[in-house]
């Protein structure tokens, strides 16, 4: 009589993302913390139980993989001898891991050890992308803010703690270490936008532990990045050209034309401060290059979506703005601005107020003035990120530029009134 498939138990692998020998090496762990003497189970074992061939593994094998999994034998599909086998697929997350969850998406870290020690799969690793998701479009519309870094410190330490406590295969393992890294690197960006840079610093030495553990090159790019933009904030540009090229060296740049333009452009953001103009103009030029040939296409992480044309377009401004070019540094704002979608109320500010500093540098004071004013926020209402940062320094480039001219008094009278 052929054997029926223990569906349940293939469809609670398949989650996990385990295979027949990682599960009888999980299986073995377990009887030797049991027992003190590691089990001899083996793969083709594994494959009787999927198969339907045993129908009721012995004593040790199912208390370990009750251990393992939460779960009951019966709700692995297992059926004790002389009686009939009832289907049972888990669909649902286990309680702890819920709690666990809940707690850190509301911004508290909370410990998932338990006496069991549940397995960590691909569930796990969606539902830590989709809060991950959100981060980014936070951000998107928001800009940094102390909120968007607490929220992302305490999802960075939900997914070590599932790494510490829980048991994951080696692919698993690897993609919590890189939801951590860019968690963490998500509460450095926050920081960063908006000027506590002690605190980025910080974030920025455990993101960078926490990508190499990884081995995700989209992720270490994404952390080098930011680590340029961190340099450059601190006026440290040989760091920010480092970090740049370190973002180089990772395979997200050999492999994906986007991101390669991306380091590109970092590099040349920096390259101004080191008085290296030729060098920066002829990374302007590799961005421009590699990004004609990225695929729009592909299949990027949500983190990608900002650097569009328009986004090359403010970085190529931003750059020419520092090489001393305020004029071409505007046409490609504009060009930036006329991109940017509806939605990126973040950077539609922060680039309108770099078009205020281009005319400012062309000794256009009245448009200057009247292009900044955009930017300033209503009465009772805080921005977050760099736009006050921003808004101040303005004020003091208009005061050192023309401290006695009309629009610099009718300025400084609308901002103190603010």
């Amino acid at each position: 009589m052929s054997s029926t498939p223990n569906e349940a138990l293939i469809a609670w692998m398949h989650e996990h993302e385990m295979s027949s020998n990682t599960l009888a090496e999980a299986v073995n762990q377990a009887i030797g913390e049991l027992t003190g003497k590691a089990g001899g189970l083996e793969g083709s074992q594994v494959r009787s139980w999927k198969s339907g061939r045993v129908k009721w593994p012995k004593s040790a094998s199912r208390t370990a993989l009750e251990m393992i999994t939460g779960l009951s034998a019966t709700d692995l599909g297992f059926v004790p001898r002389g009686k009939s086998p009832v289907l049972k697929v888990r669909t649902s997350e286990d309680p702890v891991h819920r709690r666990a969850f809940i707690a850190a998406t509301t911004g508290t870290a909370l410990s998932t050890a338990s006496s069991t020690r549940l397995t960590v799969g691909r569930a796990d690793v969606q539902r830590l992308r989709a809060r991950l998701e959100d981060l980014w479009l936070f951000d998107d519309q928001n800009g940094g803010s102390p909120e968007l870094e607490e929220r992302s410190v305490a999802l960075s330490t939900y997914a070590t703690d599932l790494q510490r406590t829980g048991t994951a295969t080696s692919r698993i393992r690897s993609r919590l270490y890189a939801l951590a890294a860019t968690f963490t690197a998500t509460a450095m960006w926050a920081a960063t936008d908006s000027r506590r840079l002690d605190r980025a610093q910080q974030h920025m030495e455990k993101a960078i532990t926490l990508a190499g553990l990884s081995h995700d090159g989209q992720v270490q790019h994404q952390i080098w990045r930011y680590a340029s933009t961190l340099a450059g904030q601190r006026g440290h540009w040989a760091d920010a050209a480092a970090a740049a090229q370190a973002a180089m060296a990772t395979s997200a740049h050999r492999i994906d034309p986007l991101y390669a333009s991306l380091s590109h452009a970092r590099l040349a953001l920096s390259l101004p401060g080191l008085d290296e103009h030729t060098r920066a103009r002829r990374a302007l030029a590799d961005a421009n290059e590699a990004f004609a040939r990225a695929d729009p296409d592909a299949a990027r992480p949500v983190s990608m979506d900002f650097y569009t044309r328009g986004e090359l377009d403010g970085l190529i401004g931003v750059t020419h703005l520092r090489l001393g070019d305020p004029a071409q540094a505007e046409f490609h704002f504009h060009r930036c601005l006329a991109a940017l979608r509806p939605d990126q109320h973040r950077n539609r500010a922060y680039y309108l107020l770099h078009v205020a500093f281009a005319q400012l540098g062309q000794k256009d004071l009245d448009q200057a003035c009247s292009t900044a004013a955009k930017v300033i926020p209503p009465p009772g209402y805080t921005p977050t990120g760099r736009i006050p940062h921003l808004l101040s320094t303005f004020t003091q480039h208009l005061n050192n530029a023309a401290p006695d001219a009309s629009a610099t008094r009718a300025w400084n009278d609308r901002t103190r009134t603010n």
